[in-house]
């Protein structure tokens, strides 16, 4: 039986997806070792790269084909905002600056804004981590720094989409949907895309590591 366009995408990226997890930051991250600040220097790169990747989705809303991945109750720039200012403060616009790796990613997210698959690639690589092993790290954030709905971990936080389950499997229908759509070619240079996308979040976890070896 041949496997679905999602689950094929999900299987050529896994190796990729375990690095990511094994990262240094995130460990000492849900391990508890690092300091608030510390934490919303993830909070903030994520800023940036969110700001990106939901001014493309905007852009790209009445696309036939992107605008099939665009879902507004998915935007993660308000949230972001109120976390930012729980850590930091009411002058967190000044505290946070993009890393190079950061500055990096966001710049392909801005560059395959013309190119429909690249852009599902990023938003499939971001959002589908978001929407599960995020929740477990939301779960372990308000255990460790406390706290609660409205500011800290609202990031993780999708209360308008209802069924977080349900809204997964059919985001992954329309990957399916999508990769029936596409040529042999296509489907690869999109495999690619979403095998760099992960390199990319990757590195922006490798530039947070020094805060892990200074908790160490």
């Amino acid at each position: 039986m041949t496997a679905s366009f999602s689950e094929t995408l999900r299987t050529a990226t896994w190796a990729d997806h375990e690095s990511a997890e094994s990262e240094g930051y995130l460990s000492a991250l849900m391990a508890g070792r690092l300091s608030e600040h510390d934490y919303g220097e993830m909070v903030a790169q994520h800023y940036f790269a969110y700001t990106a990747l939901d001014g493309v989705s905007r852009a790209l809303a009445d696309h036939p084909v992107a605008g099939r991945f665009v879902f507004p109750e998915l935007y993660r720039e308000p949230a972001l905002e109120r976390d930012l200012a729980t850590i930091y403060g009411s002058g967190w616009r000044e505290r946070i600056a993009p890393s190079k790796s950061t500055r990096t990613l966001v710049a392909r997210i801005q560059q395959v804004a013309d190119w429909p698959a690249g852009y599902v690639a990023h938003h499939y690589t971001r959002y589908l981590g978001d929407l599960s092993g995020g929740q477990f790290i939301r779960m372990e954030l308000q255990k460790i720094y406390g706290y609660a709905k409205g500011g800290g971990v609202d990031f993780y936080l999708f209360d308008e989409l209802g069924s977080l389950p349900r809204f997964k499997t059919e985001y992954r229908s329309r990957l399916d949907e999508l990769g029936t759509g596409l040529g042999e070619r296509e489907r690869e240079r999109m495999i690619g895309e979403v095998k760099l996308a992960y390199q990319l979040n990757t590195e922006v976890l490798g530039d947070l590591a020094h805060l892990a070896r200074a908790a160490a």
